[in-house]
């Protein structure tokens, strides 16, 4: 999560803070309801050379090794507000959506035991920036609304994990510290996500089926990079040694299928990369790269003999921290063309020049063409990887599925060293170098990544830092060498601004392993973290003679920021100083891993003690988001009156676009449907036919706001004809829309375009 303005926001938010506090004391907190679930119908069905890594011998995926579980999957739409608020990922307050490139999406994946089917769990995948402490409590709390059915879902086996895409609509979060830019909580963007996903798992619920589960793994060099190599470099030369890579380049993949006539219905894959393709100056929705891979890979395999026509395909995050998608570098935007400072980042001293380039950097659309072209790769390693499961696949085996989940205050958490000493972590804190941001969303100002001890800033910050809350000597000496910059975990005013307490979440299914990690962890963090769980596993036989395997997803659940490994925590670049728990962080983690790891046994019925519950601030959180006001149409038209309309004629490999009379898209989030669409005439049966919708990457809905107080605006539709597999004929665009009167009612509309000829 870059942080781009975060520090301008504070700064203002310092002064705001005494205005809400005494708001707050007249006229007391905003009164929010929540949890309406609301069940809605079906969606519509739509008209790099890698060698797999086989880790263990061929053909493992065989009838007699296959072990049957109860398999389910399920897909639901999360796309929030797409306009008027503010993206969730860079913390510029200025980065408001204006539209939409790709609707976002819940995945569900449930596995269950066939003779003990409560024992179960459900991993959701979200094209959102991160799991939330709220978002997750709002899924469980209507997971209890939809009956005795679905009793089997609780605290202890539902995950929830972003694919932390920083190009969503914000304002869900549960904690303070990221409502600041958003301007507090929004209850339709929060509702979105809690009943796509709700959705989602509602459907992979209904379609469980016998069936088997295979993993594998797959290389890919091309799709990402470390945009904190010095950091990883203070990692023991030993260890590093035992690594091609100071990143991730593997991907792995959990196949489902169904064993009655052998169709896939799934997969779930991990791979570690940043959704930072669509850079800090978009404003349109998308899923960032990981959106384009999975909606590539579900398109690619619909219509298949052997696949299910509802196939859903999760791209998960894994070790995902100090990974980027700019896979070029970072250089100087100074006129130099110089690569950025190795140490901090810099150029010239300052960081906002340095930027990460990707693939297709010098396209300006915003990172839009990058994005696309990193999630074609990830797509095409798991298409490779999909399609040599049967002979390079191992099979998952044994009955065994476990969940547990516990609750842990992480605000001194006292445990004992791999050292042999006795450490602990701390209250929650950011550093200096938390605001200096990355190379994929530079930070303000003259906050600088590597920066230590005194830091090396504008004793200003010290003033607004004390301000706020001035950290204690203890909490100092147990952050450093962080300089701290903000002490979240102790500032309570008007509520929490980041958790404390924080989620510990573990699944198995066989000798395959989950971790659901809360915050993003780094490289070489993720190594040691997955490999700590693997070699416990084995000692102490959970597997059954098996070699365990262990997979990373997150950051899921509460969003803790980051897990860096004590010695990249020691050089305090952004990673560093956005571990809230002071150095021993990470291995605070590994040891409540482990010491719950025997709750996963397939013998043991006992669970860990739930724990702290959290707080909960979904009716209490602060709100100055404007709400929609009214729409009206200019004098003499009409909501959906074409204003400007398509070319007669329009080649391949070009662009059109249509202008229409528009209104708030605030109104009607038009969930499991589309503002904008693409129809084609089909000149055998003389009939329009979809071809293009919301979830197609080359159809872009914008919305603007032509005059505030008349309440007028436009829309424009922009299709990017692509040349392959576009048919030559007559298309036209169609527009739906909602209108809100001055009385508050709300009413439908749509337009259609003229007929234009693609050849």
């Amino acid at each position: 999560m870059a942080r781009t303005h975060i520090v301008a926001a504070l700064g203002a938010a310092s002064f705001a803070l005494l205005v809400i506090l005494q708001l707050i004391s007249s006229f007391g907190f905003p009164q929010v309801t929540f949890l309406n679930l609301h069940r809605v119908g079906s969606p519509k069905a739509h008209s790099a050379t890698q060698t797999p890594i086989n880790p263990d011998s061929p053909d493992k995926t065989t009838d007699k090794n296959e072990s049957l579980y109860l398999l389910g999957v399920g897909k639901g739409d999360i796309t929030g507000p797409v306009v008027e608020i503010n993206l969730m990922g860079y913390a510029d307050p200025k980065q408001v959506g204006s539209g939409l490139r790709q609707r976002l999406y819940s995945r569900a994946f449930i596995v269950a035991d066939v003779e003990h089917p409560d024992d179960r769990f459900v991993y959701l995948v979200l094209d959102t920036q991160s799991g939330d402490t709220a978002i997750r409590y709002g899924i469980l709390q209507g997971l209890k609304q939809l009956g005795p059915e679905y009793s089997v879902y609780g605290q202890r086996n539902v995950a929830l994990t972003g694919t932390h895409s920083h190009s969503g609509p914000g304002a869900w979060l549960n904690y303070l510290l990221p409502q600041i830019t958003s301007k507090g909580f929004d209850k339709q963007s929060y509702q979105a996500i809690v009943d796509g996903a709700l959705l989602s798992i509602v459907r992979a619920h209904d379609s469980l089926a016998l069936g088997h589960l295979s993993f594998g793994s797959i290389g890919v060099e091309d799709a990402n990079i470390n945009r904190s190599p010095y950091a990883y470099l203070a990692n023991p030369p030993k260890e590093r040694e035992r690594y091609e890579h100071d990143v991730d380049k593997t991907m792995t993949m959990l196949r489902f299928r169904r064993a009655g006539d052998d169709i896939d219905i799934g997969v779930l894959t991990w791979f570690p990369v940043h959704g930072t393709s669509m850079l800090g100056n978009n404003t349109l929705i998308t899923g960032d790269n990981k959106g384009v891979a999975a909606d590539l890979f579900e398109k690619s395999v619909r219509g298949s003999a052997s696949e299910s026509e509802s196939f859903v395909a999760g791209f998960s995050q894994a070790n995902v921290g100090d990974t980027s998608p700019n896979v070029l570098g970072a250089y100087c935007e100074d006129g130099s063309g110089e690569q950025c400072n190795f140490e901090d980042s810099t150029c010239g001293g300052k960081t906002q020049p340095c930027h990460g380039r990707g693939p297709l950097f010098r396209k300006e659309d915003q990172g839009a063409s990058s994005c696309y072209e990193i999630g074609r790769r990830q797509f095409s390693a798991a298409m490779t990887l999909f399609n040599s499961l049967n002979s390079t696949g191992t099979a998952i085996q044994g009955s065994t599925i476990k969940s547990l989940h516990t609750f842990r205050d992480l605000s001194n958490y006292t445990f004992p060293h791999p050292n042999g000493t006795i450490v602990s972590t701390c209250p929650a804190a950011l550093g200096y170098s938390f605001a200096a941001g990355t190379t994929d969303g530079p930070g303000a100002f003259d906050f600088k990544q590597n920066d230590t001890g005194a830091p090396d800033a504008n004793p200003v910050w010290a003033v607004v830092r004390n301000f706020l809350r001035e950290p204690s000597k203890e909490q100092m000496a147990c952050h450093a060498p962080k300089p701290i910059l903000l002490d979240v975990g102790e500032i309570e005013k008007p509520y929490l601004w980041t958790p404390n307490v924080v989620d510990i979440q573990l699944f198995r299914v066989g000798q395959l392993f989950f971790i659901v990690s809360p915050g993003e962890a780094t490289t070489m963090s993720g190594r040691r973290w997955k490999e700590s769980l693997a070699a416990s596993a084995s000692k102490s036989s959970l597997t059954d003679g098996l070699d365990p395997i262990v997979v990373l997803g997150g950051p899921a659940n509460s969003y803790t920021h980051y897990i860096a490994t004590e010695e990249e925590y020691g050089i305090q670049r952004y990673e560093g100083a956005s571990t809230l728990y002071g150095p021993h962080t990470l291995n605070a983690y590994i040891n409540l891993t482990l010491s719950s790891l025997p709750f996963l046994a397939s013998h043991t019925t006992s669970h860990p003690a739930p724990g702290p519950d959290p707080p909960i601030h979904i009716n209490s959180s602060l709100s100055f988001i404007r709400g929609v006001v009214y729409d009206r149409a200019p004098f003499f038209k009409s909501f959906g009156d074409v204003l400007a309309d398509a070319p007669a004629t329009v080649r391949k490999g070009s662009t059109v676009k249509v202008t229409f009379v528009g209104a708030n898209p605030r109104n009607d989030l038009r969930l499991e449907r589309t503002y904008a669409a693409i129809e084609f005439l089909n000149p055998v049966l003389d009939s329009w036919e979809t071809v293009r919708d919301d979830s197609d990457w080359d159809l872009i809905f914008h919305w603007r706001r032509t005059n505030s107080v008349l309440g007028t605006s436009e829309v424009d539709i922009v299709w990017e004809v692509g040349g392959e597999g576009v048919e030559s004929g007559k298309y036209r665009v169609r527009y739906w829309g909602a209108a809100k009167g001055i009385g508050g009612g709300i009413e439908g509309f749509e337009g259609i375009s003229g007929v234009f000829s693609v050849v």
